[in-house]
């Protein structure tokens, strides 16, 4: 790992170190969102429409309220529970709580600006603006609400309730996407037209291999050097029985095995020839913690713990997070791999 990947691990534990203050288990940021929807809540009751007291409100004009004031109730009741029950609902979807209340809160400041501009036309066509003071008071509350969700990672009174989270597997519908690679082409099989061949015209069957020369052929070859070359004397028959093949054979056995086995280079490393191609390390070893660690699901709860009294195995290397197997079969990930010993 470099000093460049390890940097920001370092500004996420300096940012866990400060302290937050809010009221209660909220933090400022927390109980200024449920403060607006609060505020925003009460005025939904009253009529959008009309005259005051008369008109419909949003929770009796069809299904409006789903959308205006439903989606940011549901978004703040699970900012709630997140701080009262720490294990409970952790994420909507691929989308975590924060996400979520995001979106929420956009959508209702859409459809609130949706109503004030058909209350605009209806007042240049008809001289009647049928909008009442709810429809002003909930566009603003949802904008605030999107300052309070969307922006206050940008705002300084409520960037440090975004600062020093720790870092989480992201869910699968949330991370980067697979590469497409294209379906292999098949090339159709040339098969003979029928009547091709005729009765007497089938085609010969592939010729056996042609067999290893006799000692006959290879004394009649002899008898033909011995004009050009001096005769040489000529192996015992026991003798060549026990020596087994001549050494033409073993040579070319020899030079067949040579070519089916390839090396890739002379003290070559396969598991730099493995990152060097860009797969995944995927063959398991042992590794040692210097201090005891958490090793979480995908969604960052942790699962079990590993320690420098015993080692941990590690079914997969990913770079900065470690696949790891406990002894039970269960199998978690840690992220913290600095000072890891392998064995």
């Amino acid at each position: 790992m470099t000093e460049d990947q390890r940097e920001p691990n370092n500004d996420a534990a300096t940012a866990e170190e400060a302290p937050q203050y809010g009221l209660g288990p909220f933090s400022i940021r927390e109980v200024a969102l449920m403060g607006t929807w609060l505020v925003a809540f009460v005025v939904s009751f009253f009529p959008i429409y009309g005259e005051v007291g008369r008109g419909p409100s949003v929770w009796s004009n069809g299904i409006d309220w789903v959308l205006t004031i439903g989606v940011p109730t549901a978004a703040v009741f699970l900012i709630v529970l997140r701080r009262l029950s720490p294990e409970g609902i952790r994420r909507v979807g691929s989308l975590g709580i924060d996400q979520f209340a995001s979106v929420a809160f956009s959508v209702s400041t859409v459809l609130w600006l949706t109503t004030i501009w058909n209350s605009f036309i209806t007042l240049a066509n008809q001289r009647f603006f049928p909008g009442t003071w709810v429809v002003w008071v909930e566009f603003f509350l949802m904008l605030a609400g999107v300052f309070l969700t969307v922006l206050a990672p940008f705002i300084a009174p409520f960037a440090q309730d975004f600062s020093g989270r720790p870092e989480t597997v992201a869910h699968r519908a949330a991370r980067p996407v697979r590469p497409v690679s294209p379906r292999p082409v098949t090339a159709p099989a040339e098969r003979a037209p029928q009547g091709a061949y005729g009765d007497d015209e089938a085609p010969a069957p592939p010729a056996a291999p042609a067999p290893y020369p006799s000692a006959a052929d290879d004394a009649a070859d002899s008898g033909t050097a011995r004009d050009v070359a001096p005769a040489e004397t000529a192996p015992d028959a026991d003798s060549t029985a026990a020596s087994g093949p001549p050494a033409s054979e073993t040579t070319e056995t020899t030079v067949i095995e040579a070519e089916e086995w390839e090396p890739t280079s002379a003290g070559s490393d396969p598991a730099a020839s493995a990152a060097s191609t860009g797969q995944a390390r995927h063959q398991a070893f042992w590794a040692l913690v210097p201090e005891e660690r958490d090793v979480v699901d995908e969604i960052g709860i942790p699962v079990f713990r590993i320690g420098p009294t015993a080692w941990a195995l590690v079914i997969e290397d990913r770079g900065e997070v470690f696949v790891v197997r406990h002894e039970d079969g269960r199998i978690g990930y840690l992220h913290d791999v600095s000072g890891v010993t392998r064995g």
